[in-house]
């Protein structure tokens, strides 16, 4: 990570709430072509969440805690703080002496925009805002939210101005956490209702919906330079699965999640 900090620009999507064996099954099955299209092998890894819901995962992973592969380790970390005695800070980590990520690129020169999603990202609250805080620029607003139809074609036109309004030499570290595939999902089932409820055909077709858009967003930060993504989960969550729904629960569904990074380039 030594030689793309300062030469690339960087993405971090978290799809808040994807299940890896949905996220696999569709990307065996092609329903998510252009997520596929930048899987390496046209497969996602699997890897175990740092955190069983959203902020815990997200406070860790702004740490540098990234999901860790499933196989047994150690494994050395793409971004690290400075610390004593870590075993996962190799050669090859960038690392940074301020207490999180996000500002840790910020002290090397890149702009951190933060496109929030679910609500500890909306700032209307103190605890909605400290993850938002983070960053030298936010935006959240209720189309990007868990009860946006819309939620994220929206993040992404939020994105592709953001990306637009940058000067050229500008580096951009840019994190949008997707609300998409967080309940209520059901409206993006054709045929599904309110009374039915979420259900994991309707979590798939969240997926679907967001690889509709994807597209788009991968093109508007691979516009200005080559651009080095990491697209996860952040946690996943249960649909009846030994009686449990939900998340922030110790269950297989929730604490294993998908992970791709992968450089984009659509300037080529």
């Amino acid at each position: 990570m030594n030689e793309v900090v300062g030469s690339h620009d960087l993405l971090l999507v978290t799809l808040d709430t994807l299940r890896h064996d949905v996220a696999e099954e569709l990307a065996a099955a092609g329903r998510i072509p252009n997520l596929a299209r930048y899987l390496p092998g046209g497969t996602w890894e699997r890897r175990h969440a740092p955190g069983s819901f959203t902020y815990a995962s997200h406070q860790a992973m702004f740490a540098g805690f990234l999901p860790t592969p499933a196989a047994p380790g150690p494994h050395p970390r793409l971004f690290a703080a400075r610390f004593a005695g870590s075993e996962t800070t190799a050669n090859g980590t960038f690392v940074y002496d301020t207490p999180d990520l996000v500002s840790g690129l910020a002290a090397v020169g890149y702009r951190t925009v933060c496109i929030g999603g679910v609500g500890f990202f909306n700032k209307a609250g103190a605890l909605g805002s400290v993850l938002p805080g983070m960053f030298q620029e936010s935006h959240w607003e209720p189309e990007f939210g868990v009860a946006s139809p819309t939620s994220f074609e929206a993040q992404v036109a939020c994105a592709e101005k953001v990306v637009a309004g940058l000067p050229e030499e500008q580096r951009l570290f840019l994190f949008v956490n997707v609300s998409a595939l967080h309940q209520p999902n059901w409206f993006h089932l054709p045929g599904a209702t309110r009374e039915a409820g979420d259900t994991r055909a309707t979590h798939a077709a969240a997926l679907e919906y967001v690889d509709r858009h994807m597209g788009r967003l991968l093109a508007a930060v691979g516009s200005r330079r080559p651009c080095f993504a990491i697209v996860c989960s952040d946690h996943g969550t249960a649909y009846g699965e030994d009686g449990h729904t939900g998340h922030r629960i110790g269950h297989e569904v929730v604490w294993t999640v998908p992970y791709a990074h992968f450089f984009v380039d659509e300037a080529r």
